[in-house]
């Protein structure tokens, strides 16, 4: 058994479809589909179930597979261990990251870390807050930068770095526009434009509408920042956002809300050395940023 099978099988085994692990692991798909069935010829045992649409875990499948992710962690160790002690850093550090952060400035740091550690390979994914969570405890990333719910992270380690109020977002024509500040209570009936579920923000929103007893109507659901303010410039529906989100656009209009609710941002990673050289690295940067007040918002995300 080979660690390249292994590094194949859990890529296969995470993104459930041998296409998109081939480009993961920047192999010709064919090698991919060959190293797979040789692992399972060595094993004895079918590890995948194949679909025209989608690949499962067989019960062998399922069994290796965290056996196959410490394998792979140890090795990965074993590598920093050695690096560390000839004063290098090296390896894949894979980065997690909610769209247009207001804190930190993602690219800003990630450059700075660049030009401290060149050996380490950077791969940013951007996504919403629940998959970026699921992503770090899978393993598959290594530091998240993302809002943090209630109880979102209470198996992970979460360095806090934002608080911020929410603010309704609407169109300068909506009978809210006006207002010098809104209680969650007077949105009760409202239609509004959101996140998909799934989305951290748009389960932290259903919490604060709850909370308020108000229901709602999600008419519009998008994927992105800006297509969630376009569409509430255009009447579309309203929508709760981050109050940083007022700097990426001039069509819509932001009005307070009552006790505002704090959206609260985090470097979230595994728990001690399960982060990982790299990680432990860029969110030792991030301390030092916090504590010595370097740590600057990012600027204005605009599309």
């Amino acid at each position: 058994m080979e660690l390249r099978q292994l590094e194949y099988f859990v890529a296969v085994a995470e993104e459930r479809h041998f296409t998109r692990a081939a480009q993961r692991v920047l192999v010709a798909q064919s090698g991919l589909s060959a190293s797979i069935r040789s692992l399972e010829r060595e094993l004895g045992a079918r590890l995948f179930v194949r679909s025209t649409r989608r690949v499962e875990l067989t019960d062998a499948g399922r069994a290796l597979l965290p056996e196959a992710r410490h394998v792979l962690a140890k090795v990965s160790g074993a590598h920093d261990a050695v690096a560390a002690v000839q004063g290098l850093l090296r390896g894949t550090l894979t980065v997690g990251s909610l769209q247009c952060l207001a804190d930190p400035d993602v690219p800003a740091l990630l450059g700075r870390f660049h030009g401290k550690h060149a050996g380490v390979e950077i791969r940013l994914q951007q996504d919403g807050a629940a998959a970026l969570l699921e992503g770090v405890r899978r393993g598959a990333v290594d530091i998240a930068f993302t809002s943090t719910g209630a109880g979102s992270t209470e198996d992970l380690e979460a360095l806090p770095i934002g608080a911020e109020p929410m603010v309704l977002a609407c169109a300068p024509t909506h009978a809210l526009a006006e207002r010098g500040r809104v209680g969650l209570g007077e949105l009760d009936g409202a239609t509004f434009v959101d996140f998909g579920p799934g989305w951290g923000i748009r389960e932290e929103v259903d919490a604060m509408l709850a909370g308020a007893d108000a229901r709602r109507r999600v008419a519009v659901e998008v994927n992105d920042v800006h297509s969630l303010l376009a569409f509430a410039a255009q009447g579309l529906g309203i929508a709760l956002v981050p109050e940083h989100f007022s700097a990426k656009t001039s069509e819509a209009c932001f009005v307070p809300i009552e006790n505002a609710p704090l959206w609260r941002t985090a470097a979230v990673t595994a728990v001690g050395s399960a982060a990982g050289t790299a990680a432990r690295a860029l969110l030792a940067m991030v301390e030092e940023d916090l504590a010595s007040g370097r740590a600057e918002p990012a600027p204005a995300c605009r599309g």
